[in-house]
């Protein structure tokens, strides 16, 4: 774990052993990571952790915003995973949130754990299939960041629409872009594209904690139409 990126200049010549070291570091660090996610989760179910939609945006905007500039700034050095540990300690609390208010339905603890079994099993999948195949995906690029874009501006438009099937249709949408975002994100290791393995588990670990979000509430509104 001391060395924390290949220089720019080797970047069109990695050898696969480099390339397999990055890789191998990315998912040890994603892999960590998500133990700070699972603690902030907890305790923001126990503290009941909750904020109102205009100071929660502006909170999340700060912190989330404040640590990716910190970890990019910070990527080349042991700090970085420091930052970035914390980051999704924020995060974690942050999906309290939503964990909260699926525990409100019947189901809502099969409903989490179906998201979590169903981001596993689509992560795997993907990340395997980048893996192994070693296709070149960035062409996925600009189509992901369009689709993403206009996922982003229908969610805000909905705050004052609030149109159920909008909603849904987002959400499906956002389960489609970031599974892709996982082919992309993992190719872009595999084929040298990413060498820093702290950016690059700081991109897959938001593209899995967002497919987990969407899918969660596509399961809840689905399936958790009641309460008792």
């Amino acid at each position: 774990m001391q060395t924390y990126d290949i220089p720019a200049s080797r970047v069109g010549s990695l050898d696969v052993a480099s390339r397999n070291k990055v890789l191998r570091n990315t998912y040890w660090l994603l892999g960590l990571s998500m133990l700070p996610t699972v603690a902030g989760a907890l305790l923001g179910i126990q503290m009941h952790f909750g904020l109102s939609p205009m100071a929660g945006l502006l909170v999340f905007m700060g912190v989330a915003f404040g640590s990716m500039f910190l970890i990019e700034r910070t990527k080349h050095t042991a700090m970085g995973v420091v930052v970035l540990l914390g980051f999704t300690f924020f995060m974690g609390l942050w999906l309290s949130q939503l964990l909260q208010f699926a525990l409100r339905f019947p189901n809502g603890a099969q409903s989490i754990a179906l998201a979590a079994g169903g981001t596993g099993v689509t992560f795997l999948a993907l990340s395997t299939l980048a893996t192994v195949t070693k296709k070149d995906f960035s062409f996925l690029g600009k189509f992901l960041f369009i689709g993403l874009i206009v996922a982003i501006v229908a969610s805000l438009a909905n705050i004052w629409l609030k149109i159920p099937a909008l909603s849904l249709t987002i959400s499906a949408a956002m389960v489609v872009v970031f599974s892709l975002y996982i082919l992309f994100d993992v190719s872009r290791v595999v084929n040298g594209g990413e060498t820093n393995y702290i950016s690059a588990a700081l991109a897959i670990y938001l593209d899995i904690y967002n497919l987990f979000q969407n899918l969660l509430f596509l399961i809840l509104s689905l399936t958790g139409n009641s309460r008792d």
